[in-house]
This record gives structure tokens, C-alpha cells and sequence, in this order.
């Protein structure tokens, strides 16, 4: 079974990400903070992360930093999901090392392609 970290800091979109995941035989991780993200991150080792980018305390684009400078690098793909929707948001995510990015609110197909084109 596949493992995702969820890095998300609002319940109802946890909840709706845990669902959809768990629905395809996926084992969800969850972190609420940043830094909670990160440290699953290097101790899981997850096959994949959905990234949120507004955090409570270290914000998505930064905790991408974070892991591709860690031991585990580029070995995992971050798929950023945001409600950023202003031109340009998607170019920082991925130049801040996000693999792709998916706009809130969530189409439970379409992230479902998306997270299945990366495992």
C-alpha cells in the first residue's frame, strides 16, 4: 500500500483528502503545521505529499524548500494544493520544488489523476 503525506491545516479539507485517498487503498499520514509536514516527511518517507501553502507556521512553499535540501531530496514528488488562485502562484510552487499543483476547492477525480500519474 502507498503511503501520501497530507500537510493541511483545515479539518474539512483533511477530512475530504483522508476520504478520497483511503477510497483508492491509499494509507494517508497527516500533519496539520509545516513543521509537523516536515518531520513526517523525513521519518515515513512517504511515495508522495500533497502540499498545502497556507501554514500556520512555516508556509508550504518553504517546507518544499525544506525537504528537497534534506536527505530524501527529489526522491518524493510534492503536489502543492492551494487556494492561491493569483497568475504566478503555480510557477513559485514549482520553482520552490513542488512536482505539480492542483487548485482548491478539490475535484476528487481530478486529483485522483493527478496523485495516481505520480505514484
Amino acid at each position: 500500500m502507498k503511503n501520501i503525506l497530507v500537510i493541511e491545516d483545515n479539518e474539512d479539507n483533511m477530512y475530504m483528502m483522508k476520504f478520497i485517498l483511503e477510497q483508492s487503498n491509499l494509507n494517508v499520514i497527516m500533519a496539520t503545521t509545516g513543521m509537523g509536514g516536515y518531520e513526517k516527511a523525513l521519518a515515513y518517507k512517504p511515495d508522495l505529499i500533497l502540499m498545502d501553502i497556507q501554514l500556520p507556521d512555516v508556509n508550504g512553499m518553504e517546507v518544499t524548500k525544506m525537504i528537497r535540501n534534506s536527505e530524501i531530496a527529489d526522491s518524493i514528488p510534492i503536489i502543492a494544493v492551494s487556494s492561491y488562485a493569483m497568475t504566478g502562484d503555480k510557477q513559485k510552487a514549482l520553482q520552490a520544488g513542488c512536482t505539480a499543483y492542483i487548485e482548491k476547492p478539490i475535484d476528487p477525480e481530478s486529483i485522483m489523476q493527478k496523485i495516481l500519474k505520480y505514484l
